[in-house]
């Protein structure tokens, strides 16, 4: 592929694949921009139906973290692994140790972490064979670990603030429909259910689901019957494209504020759900506080740094929805345009600290 193949907004800088048959290992690295510094972004282990499914999710997911990095103020770039996970049973840790290598081949380009299907284990298989990995067991101190936990912070607090502005009102004593009860969505749910918040979840693995219940009294539910539900917020949590003009036709919450990534289908699905007077906050300004922890880790600051950086997402949001009323456009293509205008600027917008100079290098 080139970058001809791509709009030119994706600043697409090259799609690497990723291939070591004797681990199991096949799958793509998606470098979308290095404008801002190194691409940074989880590796996400799926099933997907064929190579082209997973091509496309690895050039969308990449694009949303260039847009998750700007706007989070990052001195990085969007990019995204997407492997393949194998049918049947393989060696995990010898296939991360594969990938690992992978990424150590491009340089500092790339700068992975976890994502859907991959833990800190799978990354200290690939700290095995490169240093651009985060997402490992923290020193005193210093930022690190599992991201989904400050994720799932990022959203609460960018919840709040929505909530606040579109009922008046305060988290406590709302109904939230949760789904997808992973990592981050069920760190979520404790905040939620901390908050005073009632909860409709909806989670296929039963025990995990059960779990969810006896915690925190949620209602379960099928996941298609979350958008119908009688919730004031929709937390998205599992895969991307849920929003579509089916669901959002039915959708009864009135604000949309969720971990996962690429929750609406086509960007048309923004003017739909705004049409239905429904607030929806960004994904990929909302969840960006996983990165934030990975940059944090990757940059070597404090955690308490990490977590002053990460409290800022529900003012960035407030900000992004006040530009949105004042342009009379929908809030997503709000951010996107707020994201590229700070891409296309260059590092001169970034406030933060920029990267060593061992994650500095350009593509080759």
């Amino acid at each position: 592929m080139s970058s001809s193949d791509y709009p030119a907004h994706f600043e697409l800088e090259t799609v690497h694949e990723v291939s070591d048959p004797s681990a199991g290992l096949s799958g793509v690295i998606a470098i979308d921009s290095l404008r801002l510094g190194p691409a940074a972004g989880g590796c996400r282990f799926w099933r997907y139906a064929d190579r082209a499914a997973l091509v496309a999710d690895a050039r969308r997911l990449a694009e949303g973290m260039s847009y998750k990095n700007a706007l989070a103020g990052l001195p990085l770039g969007g990019g995204k692994a997407v492997l393949q996970r194998p049918h049947g049973e393989f060696d995990r840790a010898r296939l991360f140790a594969a990938f690992g290598r992978a990424v150590e081949k491009l340089g500092g380009n790339y700068v992975t972490a976890e994502d859907v299907g991959t833990s800190m284990a799978d990354m200290a298989a690939v700290a095995g064979a490169t240093d651009h990995v985060a997402g490992l067991p923290p020193a005193a101190g210093r930022a690190g670990g599992d991201p989904a936990p400050w994720t799932a912070r990022g959203v609460f607090l960018a919840m709040e603030a929505a909530v606040q502005r579109q009922f008046g009102s305060s988290l406590e004593g709302s109904t939230v429909a949760v789904q997808g009860l992973g990592n981050v969505g069920y760190a979520l749910c404790r905040l939620l259910h901390g908050a005073g918040a009632r909860l409709f979840v909806a989670e296929p693995r039963a025990e995990v689901a059960e779990r969810a219940v006896a915690e925190f009294g949620a209602t379960l539910l099928p996941a298609n019957a979350l958008f119908s539900a009688p919730a004031d917020v929709l937390a998205p949590c599992a895969l991307g494209g849920v929003l579509h003009e089916g669901t959002i036709a039915v959708l009864k919450a009135r604000v949309v504020c969720g971990a996962a990534n690429n929750q609406l289908a086509t960007p048309e699905d923004g003017a739909r759900l705004a049409d239905r007077g429904v607030l929806y906050a960004p994904d990929y300004l909302v969840n960006a506080g996983g990165i934030i922890n990975v940059a944090a880790e990757h940059l070597g600051w404090s955690s308490d740094e990490a977590a002053v950086r990460i409290d800022r997402i529900a003012q960035r949001l407030n900000d992004l929805l006040d530009q949105a009323d004042s342009a009379g456009m929908p809030t997503n293509l709000a951010a996107d345009s707020m994201a590229r205008e700070i891409i296309a600027a260059g590092p001169a917008r970034s406030h933060m600290q920029q990267m060593p100079s061992r994650a500095s290098c350009t593509a080759r």
